[in-house]
């Protein structure tokens, strides 16, 4: 066994949030294990984004503090912060990707950045990081002269993920990944991340209102309602917690077909 499975690569102690008047999040203690791919679930605007962007460090919480990967985001600027931002990578909702490149400068575009620091980057070593995202996440060569508006919504995650990974993450957030491709697109993606997060042993946290894509790749689940954590426990535990944003979300379907049955549902 890893000695280091258990080693926390997030811890959250405490973590408050309030825009104006309104209270997102009340006190939220948490702990992500290196390895471990961990779903975060809840009613809409319970702050499940606003967490993400916390974890980040797009913005700061009010109260309590965010540690990732044995560091304090809020003691870090500057170069400092650069660095850290470097060990992870993140898939926005959309893709976010820059519709006047094409998906060779899309996945370049953080390997490129690095020269702002001083760092020599080699655009042969930029091309070959490329070639080697592109393959990994299931896209073929020709793909990179592609711009965003000639690909298809699976393809567009795709490429968000390749450029996610693309300086070696240790490190990967998700924010809604299925969100707007058909049910077949969101089961060859889910497989994907899968096998990613198997392979480059990556720690994963996934920000999701999928109730598949939660079945097939958590680790543990968090489900976060009115500013809270409800639970945060297995798929098994969570579905046999009583709570009314629970038994609703199992309920949800894909393409018409109920959520496969739990004693069905494998993890690695």
């Amino acid at each position: 066994m890893d000695p280091t499975r258990d080693e926390p690569v997030i811890r959250l102690p405490g973590l408050c949030k309030r825009f104006g008047d309104q209270q997102i999040h009340r006190g939220l203690d948490l702990e992500v294990r290196r390895g471990e791919f961990l779903s975060i679930i809840g009613t809409s605007g319970s702050g499940k984004s606003t967490l993400l962007h916390q974890l980040i460090g797009l913005i700061r919480p009010d109260a309590g503090s965010i540690h990732v990967l044995g560091t304090a985001l809020d003691q870090l600027d500057g170069k400092a912060a650069r660095q850290l931002r470097q060990r992870w990578g993140v898939l926005f909702q959309r893709g976010a990707l820059f519709s006047s490149f094409n998906v060779f400068d899309n996945i370049a575009f953080p390997m490129r950045e690095l020269r702002k620091d001083g760092r020599f980057i080699d655009e042969t070593l930029v091309a070959e990081s490329v070639a080697l995202k592109l393959h990994m996440v299931g896209l073929k060569p020709d793909d990179a002269w592609k711009h965003p508006a000639e690909l298809s919504g699976g393809m567009l995650k795709r490429v968000a993920l390749a450029r996610a990974l693309m300086l070696e993450a240790e490190l990967l957030f998700l924010d809604e990944p299925t969100t707007g491709l058909d049910p077949a697109s969101s089961a060859d993606f889910d497989d994907l991340l899968g096998i990613l997060h198997k392979e480059l042993h990556l720690t994963v946290v996934m920000v999701t209102h999928d109730p598949y894509s939660m079945a097939a790749l958590s680790d543990r689940i968090a489900v976060l309602d009115g500013g809270r954590w409800v639970t945060i426990g297995s798929l098994q535990e969570v579905a046999a917690f009583d709570h009314p944003f629970i038994r609703e979300f199992f309920r949800s379907r894909r393409n018409e077909n109920p959520l496969r049955d739990l004693s069905e549902v494998e993890h690695g």
